[in-house]
């Protein structure tokens, strides 16, 4: 479970944020920003600074990714950390506190696990792949293509989630719904640095530190990802970004 004594409310979006959440954010903020002055900062829980557009280096960062699973005290969510220069992640790092897992990634420098080189595993050819699924996307159907293909993994937080899949413990990760710079910056270069895939719903690259930091949809695939899902999922950028309201 997750330490008692912490408060949550309701921001603007109906979405709900804790006074972790906001502690975590201080703490990574003014460390941080004390270590590297010229850097900008995003963040889910600071106001933007359109200033940041300026900067050459923004670090990007959600505090608890999984809000939810945090407050419900699942083990689905995480910290997630990454540093962008010139619109690309160049350093990476997201943290379990529930299962004490670590995963870091400098570009060119490979996947880390608790300071570990990470060799993503093959997947077994009498097992079905795993892709992880937002609960709500999948109560709703949204992906019948993928039916009989693959076994659903319940996705809680999209950074741990990301995660995994670098780390090859699922096979992708799919949701057609918006998602933030904060949500995947530290997740994209994990993915990029384990062999993987990923880009938006519409099989667009992602670019960091834009005007507005958003995306419709992300896809991401494991380096083990059997040929058959990837062609799939791609399949899912052509026709699949259109059913989203």
């Amino acid at each position: 479970m997750a330490v008692d004594g912490f408060e949550t409310v309701q921001k603007a979006d109906l979405s709900p944020v804790t006074s972790a959440d906001l502690a975590v954010n201080r703490i990574l903020q003014s460390r941080l920003q004390s270590a590297f002055p010229l850097d900008g900062w995003l963040s889910e829980e600071s106001p933007d600074d359109p200033d940041r557009l300026q900067r050459n280096r923004v670090w990007v960062v959600d505090p608890i990714d999984g809000t939810k699973a945090f407050i419900n005290g699942e083990p689905e969510f995480c910290i997630s950390v990454a540093l962008i220069e010139e619109g690309r992640p160049i350093v990476a790092a997201i943290f379990n506190p529930s299962t004490d897992e670590l995963y870091t990634a400098t570009r060119g420098g490979g996947l880390y696990l608790d300071a570990k080189p990470v060799t993503p595993p093959a997947i077994r050819g009498d097992r079905q792949p795993v892709v992880a699924m937002s609960p709500w996307e999948q109560d709703i159907g949204r992906f019948p293509s993928l039916d009989g293909m693959v076994n659903s993994r319940l996705m809680r937080s999209i950074a741990w989630g990301l995660a995994l899949t670098a780390g090859g413990h699922i096979q992708g990760l799919v949701t057609l719904e918006p998602e933030n710079e904060w949500d995947v910056a530290a997740g994209a270069l994990l993915i990029e640095e384990s062999g993987g895939g990923i880009c938006d719903g519409s099989g667009r690259a992602l670019a960091f530190n834009q005007a507005t930091p958003r995306y419709q949809g992300m896809i991401a695939t494991s380096a083990s990802c059997p040929d058959a899902l990837r062609q799939r999922l791609t399949l899912l950028t052509r026709i699949g970004i259109g059913t989203v309201e």
